[in-house]
């Protein structure tokens, strides 16, 4: 019987020489891989800040105490944005209001208590594709349901309770996500400690998922800050000369609901309406007003990023 021939050392460098090439072409590879993905995000980058450049200095000389304190006029000098951004904040405060709470209920409940069978599975794939349905729908369905069959009306309620509808899909998926993320280990270090399915969730699971699931909330936010389709639907107003009611009276109980009920107008509708008329000036106004919503937009996100920071800080594995 003959014994193996041990490789010689010739064969050996060979092979190592082998393995050496290989991993100097996945190196090159991923630096052909790396700079392609540099690349785009520049592109993606610089054609972001040359629009808001050109915005800025479109509308630049239009944004002062003036603009922000004038009604809209057809004046375009005299022309504000008052009844715009105030609108704005309202809706918004009523999206969130109608959104985050339900959707985070929502996204606990499906990732920590629903049964896994085929009712949980088609919820899942209807929450998942109402999250790409076009805004206009969310617009029809809300011109049906709250406009008409509520008896809501063109107001601030029937155009938050819209929004809601379109950011909810995005806060529970963000919210199971950051529930997923969390390790399995929290669980049951909870359980062996004697903690409820309740306890656990509402002391360990929410709170650990908090960071993610505002990222969610806020980016729901952002989107919803800029919907112009959904707003025109219900019949926002593209010329308001006037602020809905105050929320704060003077008189017991010092809570007004009144603002609910009231006609309104946006910062996308306000800026659709400057930019369809011909002069100069009005688009100067649009330009200004685009700057304002991106500063908006750009100030909900860093809230939630530095809330983040905080929560995360505070927390401790």
């Amino acid at each position: 019987m003959s014994t193996p021939t041990p490789p010689t050392l010739d064969t050996h460098q060979a092979k190592l020489a082998a393995i050496r090439k290989l991993i100097a072409s996945a190196k090159r590879w991923d630096l052909v891989f790396a700079g392609a993905g540099l690349l785009a995000l520049s592109f993606g980058l610089l054609v972001l800040v040359a629009l808001f450049a050109d915005m800025l200095i479109s509308g630049w000389m239009r944004i002062n105490l003036d603009f922000f304190v004038s009604f809209p006029s057809r004046r375009a000098e005299n022309a504000g944005i008052l009844s715009a951004w105030v609108g704005s904040l309202m809706v918004m405060f009523v999206t969130a209001l109608s959104a985050i709470p339900v959707g985070v209920a929502a996204g606990v409940y499906l990732e920590e208590y629903a049964a896994k069978n085929w009712i949980t599975d088609i919820i899942e794939i209807n929450i998942t594709n109402l999250a790409g349905v076009p805004s206009i729908v969310y617009g029809l369905l809300a011109l049906g349901l709250f406009v008409y069959q509520f008896g809501f009306g063109q107001s601030v309620l029937s155009a938050g309770l819209t929004l809601g509808l379109l950011i909810l899909p995005i806060v529970i998926v963000a919210t199971r996500e950051a529930i997923r993320s969390i390790p399995q280990v929290i669980r049951e270090g909870s359980y062996a400690l004697g903690a409820t399915k309740w306890q656990t969730t509402a002391d360990h699971i929410v709170p650990y998922s908090m960071p993610g699931i505002l990222t969610g909330c806020i980016i729901g936010l952002s989107r919803a800050i800029g919907e112009t389709a959904p707003i025109i639907t219900i019949g926002a107003l593209t010329f308001i000369a006037f602020l809905p009611a105050s929320p704060v009276s003077a008189s017991a109980p010092f809570i007004n609901f009144d603002w609910l009920m009231s006609g309104f107008t946006v910062m996308p509708i306000q800026m659709f309406n400057w930019t369809s008329r011909p002069e100069e000036a009005f688009q100067q106004n649009a330009a200004a007003a685009g700057v304002v919503l991106v500063v908006m937009t750009l100030s909900l996100n860093a809230i939630a990023i530095y809330i983040r920071y905080r929560l995360r800080k505070n927390i401790k594995w």
